[in-house]
């Protein structure tokens, strides 16, 4: 029985908006499609985003005229996505699987 209300549960997510985390800290935001026994996931209209690199956030907080900072001293930089379309992630490499609640919200944002 408990198989049965595992797939009943993946069923209801086919169509959905899923973020999926993978261990190279890639995040991809895309609908879900199906899934497989290895754990491998379909998303279509998928967006990839990756953190920036040190670099990236180092010229950013050096830069005065591009900085954004608020009233704590963090700086704020955009993550770098792309759109990727149909992907397939590989089920070894997902370490975490998020609903998203609002699939029309602005590109994420990281803090360094």
């Amino acid at each position: 029985m408990e198989n049965f209300k595992a797939v009943r549960y993946l069923e209801a997510l086919i169509g959905k908006t899923l973020r999926i985390h993978t261990t190279d800290t890639r995040i991809f935001v895309g609908t879900f499609k199906c899934t497989d026994n290895d754990r491998n996931v379909i998303l279509a209209t998928t967006h990839e985003y990756r953190y920036p690199t040190p670099s990236a956030v180092s010229k950013v907080s050096n830069a005065s005229a591009n900085q954004q900072q608020t009233g704590d001293g963090v700086v704020k930089v955009d993550m770098t996505n792309r759109f990727i379309g149909l992907v397939v992630v590989p089920g070894q490499h997902i370490t975490k699987v998020e609903l998203e609640k609002f699939p029309n919200r602005a590109p994420c944002n990281v803090t360094g």
